[in-house]
């Protein structure tokens, strides 16, 4: 947004007002005094200073919800509950809504957002942000499998999958439970890639999201506000 019109709509007067303000070496960006009222800024990943004072402006919402089972990635659902359901009316916004989704089964990290852009850029295709996932499946995965997974998984219609880096972590009790990064989304495509080599997923938990990583202090069905170091990290995908 425009410094000029940031300005105004905050409650420092006119754009003319507020170009004076700027003028007078009173707006500060990131340590920097601006002095183009025309300059572009960021107030949910930039620090801006007006006459020595930091402000907060909040034009859109940025929640990490961690997501439990039985619980639908939609704004709304006549008989499920959904997402948005578990944010709390005080911190409802119009407009909210899960970026992407993750199966009703599948818990884990998920962005709750108002900010369509965003959204936009990290689910397009050519940005190839990855997603990164805990699993527990029913048959010990095999080095075979890595192999498999690393060439592309091929679904049923020949539909082939990227390359996805798939980890072991541990066997135990005929329960293999792995790690499984993934740049793209198909629908139920973690289950239907281990479908595709004769295993199924028991259990599956998304813990990252391109530069987002699941807190590991966030409680099942709760949320909180990104930080700061966050925000920053999600700044190449603000366009």
């Amino acid at each position: 947004m425009r410094l000029d019109k940031l300005l105004s709509e905050l409650g420092f007067g006119s754009r003319n007002q507020v170009k004076q303000l700027i003028k007078r070496k009173q707006v500060q960006v990131n340590g920097e005094i601006i002095l183009s009222d025309g300059y572009n800024v960021d107030p949910q990943i930039q620090t801006l200073i007006v006459k020595g004072k930091q402000i907060t402006y909040h034009s859109h919402r940025y929640y990490l919800l961690n997501k439990p089972a039985g619980v639908v990635s939609a704004v709304s659902d006549a008989e499920n509950q959904t997402v948005i359901d578990l944010i709390a009316k005080e911190d409802q916004v119009e407009g909210l809504f899960p970026v992407g989704r993750l199966d009703r089964d599948t818990e884990g990290l998920l962005l709750i957002t108002n900010n369509g852009q965003l959204a936009h850029q990290l689910l397009v295709p050519k940005k190839h942000v990855v997603k990164v996932y805990e699993a527990s499946v029913n048959e010990e995965v095999t080095e075979e499998d890595v192999g498999t997974f690393a060439s592309g998984i091929i679904f049923h219609g020949d539909i082939r999958c990227k390359p996805a880096e798939l980890t072991l972590l541990e066997h135990r009790d005929g329960t293999s439970y792995v790690r499984l990064a993934i740049s793209e989304g198909k629908f139920h495509q973690v289950k239907k890639m281990f479908l595709a080599v004769g295993k199924k997923v028991t259990y599956l938990k998304r813990i990252e999201m391109g530069p987002l990583k699941l807190d590991s202090e966030l409680a099942v069905g709760s949320y909180r506000s990104l930080n700061a170091e966050e925000l920053m990290r999600l700044a190449p995908y603000f366009k």
